[in-house]
């Protein structure tokens, strides 16, 4: 088994520093989103949140993002912090006309992690993921489990009192994110993949129904005709990883097969991580971490099924 169980350690509540929050705005602000993002925020409930990505016009994400409805007029993008700046000022360009204001919200709220029996008495196990609660002025967006272990996350402003549970380190809740199978882009690998290249188009992260948006047309054509050559696998390696690290197959030595996407410290040593990688690399195997002469990788499918290729 590659990705090791961790049900003992995925259970408390972790402060999410790596994160921050884009605000938009406005009586626009939904129709805004719709057109800029992979998902459809026009039909986006106040009982929603979406998985989305903003890629550029060739199909590569620049940034993704947990987004969700505060109020009709307000939407939240959680994302990666080290990219939320230049984010916004990417965004905030093709404004225009539309009734929309984009602002960095990040001092504005305060970001935790939920997992395990912290969920107990906030959520319904029945409820499903991308399902976003109101609690008493916080925001609780259930996202895809780890091994098994339910998790969420959960936004307030900053005057509310935090969860009083039990504590998890940032370094569990990372392996979490991990064993989720799902990664966000952050300044590591912004501009590396096309949405399926990280399983997106199966976890909920893009429409294929909704209208233009940058790059629309190069990840429509990846879908529908059959091009997906990489996608992003579970990983293990007996050494640190980090994200935007190369992937090495013995038989091409000169380029790399895959990127790492996501990793953190595994509960049994080493390390485990999401690794977009060329699909026929996957299943022949010989993978090395930094070149063909670095420590052995081995890989095995996301912890999820994969959408049936259209």
């Amino acid at each position: 088994m590659i990705i090791q169980s961790m049900h003992t350690k995925l259970n408390g509540v972790a402060r999410l520093g790596h994160l921050g929050v884009i605000r938009v705005e406005g009586a626009d602000a939904a129709s805004f989103l719709h057109n800029q993002l992979t998902q459809d925020f026009s039909l986006l409930g106040l009982s929603e949140a979406r998985l989305a990505a903003y890629c550029s016009a060739q199909g590569r994400m620049q940034a993704s993002f947990v987004a969700f409805k505060r109020s009709h007029t307000e939407i939240l993008l959680i994302c990666s912090l080290d990219l939320l700046s230049a984010t916004v000022q990417r965004l905030s360009r093709f404004v225009l006309r539309a009734k929309a204001k984009l602002s960095d919200a990040s001092a504005d709220y305060q970001l935790f992690g939920l997992a395990g029996d912290a969920l107990d008495s906030l959520a319904s196990d029945k409820q499903a993921v991308w399902t976003k609660l109101d609690i008493d002025g916080a925001c609780l967006v259930l996202l895809y489990p780890a091994d098994g272990v339910r998790r969420a996350l959960w936004v307030a402003p900053v005057a509310q009192v935090a969860p009083a549970l039990a504590s998890l380190s940032a370094e569990d809740w990372a392996l979490g994110e991990v064993h989720s199978g799902i990664a966000l882009i952050n300044a590591a690998t912004a501009d590396a993949f096309v949405p399926q290249m990280l399983n997106y188009e199966s976890v909920g992260g893009v429409n294929f129904k909704k209208g233009c948006y940058p790059g629309q047309e190069v990840v429509a054509r990846s879908q529908f005709r059959g091009t997906l050559k990489r996608r992003a696998f579970a990983a293990h390696s007996s050494t640190a990883m980090k994200a935007g690290d190369g992937v090495f197959q013995d038989q091409d030595p000169e380029q790399p097969c895959g990127t790492v996407a996501q990793a953190a410290a595994a509960v049994d040593g080493g390390f485990d991580a999401i690794v977009s990688m060329q699909v026929a690399a996957a299943e022949t195997g010989g993978l090395h971490l930094g070149s063909v002469a670095g420590p052995a990788l081995t890989v095995q499918a996301a912890p999820y099924p994969l959408l049936a290729d259209i």
